[in-house]
């Protein structure tokens, strides 16, 4: 269920040992199917929510890999160093911006999103179909 303010949502990763409150609703929200995204979730796609920093608030230690895709930029993927969850991925750039990013799947309640970008399409699996309408970017 949403929190009752509707204003934030919470999250956390599987052990429960990192738990996050965030500004609700996001800035946008997102799915990459980049290679290193396919294996640091395990799965073939990573749902992203994209927050504003200053309405993000985190209890609890991550740990950090600092992670360069394709595209040649960093990504620092944080994640619980007991259950291994990934919890944030922080991009500078976005992060200049203001925003950080939060993986979807960790949110308590998942209801209500509507990823309307697709990341690096041209790795996605071949047998991934994605919604119509959203922009989709073969590459990012």
């Amino acid at each position: 269920m949403a929190d009752d303010d509707q204003q934030t949502r919470s999250g956390g990763c599987l052990c429960g040992a990192v738990r996050y409150t965030t500004a609700w609703p996001p800035l946008s929200v997102a799915t990459c199917q980049c290679a290193n995204c396919q294996k640091q979730a395990g799965s073939s796609i990573s749902i992203l929510a994209m927050v504003p920093a200053s309405g993000l608030e985190v209890t609890g230690d991550l740990k950090t890999y600092e992670d360069h895709g394709d595209s040649g930029g960093t990504v620092f993927r944080k994640f619980c160093p007991n259950c291994g969850s990934p919890v944030i991925s922080d991009i500078p750039g976005l992060e200049a911006q203001g925003v950080r990013v939060i993986k979807a799947g960790t949110l308590d309640d998942h209801s209500g999103l509507n990823p309307q970008m697709h990341f690096w399409t041209d790795s996605a699996q071949d047998w991934m179909v994605l919604p119509e309408g959203g922009l989709k970017m073969e590459k990012q």
